[in-house]
């Protein structure tokens, strides 16, 4: 009895408090005599109102909605729901908005938007809710943000609801097409609204967004009648947009407009110009609206300057290009190489290049290394190996340290010119401006080497590499074999791919071609054959190159079936030929006077969708003539096909 006692004392009993979301205020009526009961008389609750009857929203009541929707770790709807069971009076429009404004999260706004009907059969959304959430969603970057939208406008229009100028704004603000834009413009008439300047600017922007510039400036043309006007950002974007578009009339009735209007055009909006002048080689109407923005004392960025230049350049105008460029400069304008790109194009353009001198001694204050990098870099791809070989020697003399991008693109510019020996100098070199040499620079110059046939040169380099490093890799191996065996030295092809097959470099299917080519095209075709075996034991499939090389080797020896052979082995593998296959195999059999298979492959070559080439056709002339003209080839019409 005791035990249970103790039990029974000691049980916790858990009291759940619940929380109502109304507070009601009651007017004690009558007391018992104990003083034990008592009456009270409730008065049901009202909303406070401002001066002019509207309700004022519940602060405390929209914090505490979104903290519960917010931050509710279990079902947010089912706590907030269980909370406003004893509201009174229901929520408003105007708080739900306020609401809805709180929640950061557009998937949760629109959860508890489709939440609030529940709370009261009299509760309706209004112009203000849709509104509300219909900005939530401009904002967002949700995938399926436009169907949405679309969605909910579908209802809000069943459901009858009279939206206002405000929801129309930002559904013009938030659609981009066109089909949308004309939706927005259809509800402005099926509510009976009027479009104020705001709208009109709003439909502007959205059909310039959606770079329609024909829509865009009848809808300004529509708000100019109804005595709107843009603002300067929105002047200067349909501007920008007439312009690219080149629309020159309409573009400067806008220009016009903005000085009748009374909105100054700004430097943005005279560089817009410029630039429409420039492009149509109006160069002397540019240089009267440049002129004008500095009467009118708009500042000269370097946006402007760079627009003027340019413009200058599309005509030709190379000394006037050089004497704004120095004006620049004068006016501490730091150019960028936007502006050294479009002067270096004019003076190659116009066999102008000694005045490139002139340029960089004007603007010496601002050559720095990266100004000379990009110079030598614009220089090498144009072309011009020996000018941009003589301003690196410039940028080597006037600066210690040196920018890599810079000799790299030196050395590739002396290679292509067949300047090895000033590579070769460079790349001994290049370690004194604290630049380490990798891999690729000494591959680059070995490439030039080889193509060159220099191969003393080419050696030289590859036991420095081996030296001093850095350690040659596939590359380097490839292009040493191939060129040893362009050079026919086939000993020292050999050679290199023994050293490649002991490095850490493995044999790729490229250096075992390379090999196979130097061996079959230099009379040691048993050994190409092996070192064909020897591949595919290795576990590399042989590729298109590899039978291709192989047939011509056999082809040129008069071993034709071992040509055939090999031909066939290559489609039982899944390796289809192509066009140079082709011509190989038809020009060995045309030789070999077998007729009937050369023009059974030509038929093979036609099913497999090739186009056959000039040289195809060279082949098929000597088929037709030797054959007695016994079948006809028709030659593709370049026009008709």
């Amino acid at each position: 009895m005791k035990i249970n006692q103790r039990r029974h004392l000691c049980r916790v009993i858990t009291i759940s408090r619940r929380y109502y979301a109304t507070k009601y205020v009651a007017k004690i009526t009558s007391t018992s005599p104990s003083g034990r009961t008592l009456s009270a008389e409730v008065s049901a609750p009202t909303l406070p109102a401002d001066p002019r009857g509207y309700p004022i929203p519940r602060h405390h009541l929209i914090c505490k909605i979104t903290q519960i929707i917010t931050k509710s770790r279990s079902d947010p709807f089912y706590d907030l729901s269980q909370y406003l069971c004893s509201l009174s009076p229901t929520l408003t429009t105007n708080e739900v908005s306020l609401i809805l404004k709180s929640i950061k999260c557009p998937s949760l706004a629109l959860k508890f938007f489709q939440f609030c009907p529940s709370l009261s059969p009299n509760f309706r959304h209004d112009a203000f809710t849709y509104s509300r959430l219909f900005l939530i969603f401009s904002k967002s970057f949700l995938s399926d943000r436009f169907d949405t939208v679309r969605s909910l406008l579908n209802d809000m229009l069943k459901s009858g609801i009279r939206g206002n100028i405000s929801t129309v704004n930002i559904l013009i603000g938030f659609f981009g097409n066109t089909e949308d834009l004309d939706t927005c413009k259809g509800l402005v008439k099926k509510w009976d609204l009027q479009m104020n300047a705001y709208t009109y600017k709003c439909l502007v922007q959205a059909y310039l967004r959606s770079r329609d510039s024909e829509k865009a400036f009848s809808a300004y043309e529509e708000m100019k009648r109804k005595g709107y006007k843009l603002d300067i950002f929105a002047f200067n974007m349909l501007l920008h947009a007439l312009a690219k578009d080149e629309k020159v009339d309409q573009a400067y009735g806008v220009f016009q407009d903005m000085k009748q209007k009374h909105c100054q055009p700004d430097e943005y909006t005279y560089t817009i110009m410029i630039r429409l002048n420039g492009k149509l080689g109006r160069c002397d109407e540019s240089l009267k609206l440049f002129d004008e923005m500095i009467a009118k004392g708009c500042s000269l960025n370097l946006m402007a300057y760079n627009t003027m230049i340019q413009a200058l350049a599309n005509g030709r105008m190379v000394d006037k290009v050089i004497y704004l460029f120095s004006k620049m400069v004068e006016r501490d304008c730091r150019p960028n190489e936007f502006t050294y790109s479009v002067i270096l194009n004019v003076l190659v353009a116009e066999g102008r290049l000694n005045k490139l001198d002139e340029v960089v001694e004007v603007s010496k204050k601002y050559m720095n290394k990266s100004i000379y990098a990009y110079l030598v870099r614009t220089l090498s791809k144009l072309g011009h190996a020996s000018e941009a070989h003589r301003l690196f020697c410039n940028m080597w003399s006037f600066h210690d340290k040196g920018d890599k991008d810079a000799y790299m693109s030196m050395l590739e510019s002396l290679c292509s010119a067949g300047k090895t020996t000033e590579a070769l100098d460079l790349l001994s070199k290049i370690h004194e401006k604290g630049i380490t040499t990798d891999t690729i620079m000494y591959n680059t110059v070995c490439s030039a080497l080889g193509r060159l046939k220099q191969i003393s040169h080419l050696y030289d380099l590859y036991k420095k590499m081996k030296r001093d490093g850095p350690s040659p890799d596939i590359f380097t191996y490839n292009m040493l074999i191939s060129s040893f065996g362009r050079a026919g030295k086939v000993d020292e092809a050999v050679d290199i791919f023994e050293e490649l097959e002991k490095s850490d470099c493995k044999p790729d299917i490229v250096s075992y071609n390379s090999l196979i080519n130097c061996l079959g095209k230099n009379g040691n075709l048993d050994e190409a054959h092996m070192r064909f075996k020897e591949m595919q034991e290795e576990g590399l499939s042989p590729d298109v190159v590899t039978y291709s090389t192989l047939i011509e080797c056999f082809g040129k020896t008069d071993k034709v079936e071992m040509a055939c052979t090999l031909f066939d082995e290559m489609l039982a593998q899944g390796c289809y030929p192509n066009i140079v296959t082709y011509n190989i195999l038809l020009d060995c059999l045309e030789k070999s006077g077998r007729t009937a298979e050369a023009v059974d492959l030509y038929a093979k070559l036609k099913q497999q969708g090739l186009t056959p080439d000039s040289i195809t056709y060279a082949v098929l002339q000597r088929l037709q003539s030797g054959a007695r003209k016994k079948f006809k080839v028709r030659r593709q019409n370049p026009i008709t096909g």
